[in-house]
């Protein structure tokens, strides 16, 4: 099963080969994802990540209700 995780942008930086990437914190684990889909990002924004592409901003509520359910179902 593939699932797209939500994350807190804390930087963005172009590239060499000019995509938009930026550093995303996922719950202390920090990862470089594509955020060539969201030409609006900024950081603290929220998004959602699949396979290291940022598909769609989130809001901060949404965000929370998602690593919420992720967490419980890791617990049961």
């Amino acid at each position: 099963m593939c699932l797209a995780i939500p994350g807190r942008v804390i930087s963005i930086s172009n590239t060499d080969t000019e995509s938009k990437i930026a550093k995303v914190d996922f719950g202390g684990v920090i990862r470089e994802v594509c955020v060539d889909w969201i030409p609006d990002i900024k950081i603290g924004d929220y998004v959602l990540v699949h396979v290291g592409f940022a598909l769609n901003k989130l809001d901060e509520k949404e965000a929370e209700e998602i690593l919420n359910t992720i967490k419980n179902l890791e617990e049961n």
